[in-house]
């Protein structure tokens, strides 16, 4: 058998420790108050003003790769030292690559759970006044609408058995309402009743249709995020205990896989050498790793211990030094915490 170490980025056993690093924040701290999806975003005017003449964005991963890790330290700053929703007590987030283009989830611990009725203060599902805030309304119906599927377009990639799998289109509520097995159902008022609606050109197969959109359609999001950097940024409040878990694997489940079969001369018997499972790198993935940005970051840090029996650790010696290691062998972290244990009154 031949495994891949935890020391592999994006190996199972990698994903694996840091899905249970993510589940000792919970065991210390509670659960998560908010889950972001933060997603780049191609049209911003650091790409595009960069651009060579005749360039697109395909050409130029390295500045997508550079100016998407600018604004995911944005993000962080904003959230951990500006305290936008409140003192942190600690985050983590993880990228992955979906169709080339960089996303990140990111959790959030806060100091001051939020409360039900702060809901609506941090989360909104509505199209904004497009009288008030232009330039929020512009944002939101570019990067916050889904869809369209269901019956305008069933062959929409959300699409199975003929049902959407994020479940949309949402119903429509006078208030928020928690209490729910995943995330709140956000507040989204009917036309008339304090909501909004639009006509958007939206793309259908292979024409463009106009398509009236309401707030049954919009994406959970935070005014504030979306104003400052004009992307799609999915804003979840985590206010169920059953979601944790499914949250903590999910931001660590790794990156895209694909499945390809080995075909030879012969008839192939033996599945295992049929089917292989394939990682599939991007360009832009790989430019990121060049450049030697993090792919998961988070705050505190979580220390492993290296676990062993008594006399059981693993020593290193040469003939000069044989004697002096087996007399007083290094420290290994276990030992070190345990020593440390017996006179820290913490």
């Amino acid at each position: 058998m031949v495994i891949l170490p935890s020391t592999v980025t994006g190996s199972p056993r990698h994903m694996h420790e840091y899905t249970q690093d993510a589940m000792t924040y919970v065991r210390k701290y509670g659960r998560p108050d908010l889950f972001i999806t933060f997603t780049c975003n191609t049209a911003w005017e650091e790409i595009g003003g960069h651009l060579l003449p005749g360039q697109k964005t395909v050409n130029r991963h390295d500045l997508i790769a550079r100016d998407f890790k600018q604004k995911l330290s944005k993000i962080i700053n904003l959230i951990r030292k500006s305290h936008i929703y409140g003192e942190t007590q600690c985050w983590m987030y993880s990228v992955e690559w979906q169709k080339g283009l960089p996303h990140a989830h990111i959790l959030i611990w806060l100091k001051q759970k939020i409360q039900p009725t702060e809901i609506d203060n941090i989360i909104s599902a509505e199209l904004p006044d497009p009288q008030i805030d232009p330039l929020l309304f512009d944002t939101i119906t570019k990067n916050m609408i889904h869809g369209p599927c269901v019956s305008v377009n069933k062959n929409s990639p959300c699409m199975i058995d003929g049902r959407c799998s994020k479940h949309y289109p949402r119903a429509l509520v006078q208030e928020t309402q928690t209490g729910q097995v995943g995330y709140p159902v956000y507040r989204r008022r009917k036309p008339g009743d304090g909501g909004f609606i639009t006509k958007l050109k939206m793309r259908v197969g292979s024409s463009l249709q106009e398509i009236k959109i309401d707030n049954r359609w919009v994406v959970p999001y935070n005014p504030l995020l979306s104003k400052i950097f004009q992307a799609h940024i999915n804003v979840e409040s985590c206010n169920s205990v059953k979601s944790i878990k499914y949250i903590c694997k999910y931001v660590h489940k790794g990156s895209d896989q694909a499945v390809f079969e080995l075909q030879k001369n012969r008839p192939i018997i033996d599945e295992v050498e049929a089917f292989q499972m394939g990682r599939y790198i991007s360009s832009n993935e790989a430019v990121w790793r060049i450049l030697g940005f993090s792919i998961h970051e988070r705050y505190p840090p979580v220390v492993h211990l290296s676990v062993h029996l008594e006399n059981g650790q693993r020593i290193y010696f040469n003939p000069a030094n044989l004697q002096q290691q087996l007399l007083s062998p290094p420290k290994t972290t276990i030992l070190a915490f345990f020593e440390q244990y017996q006179h820290d009154p913490f």
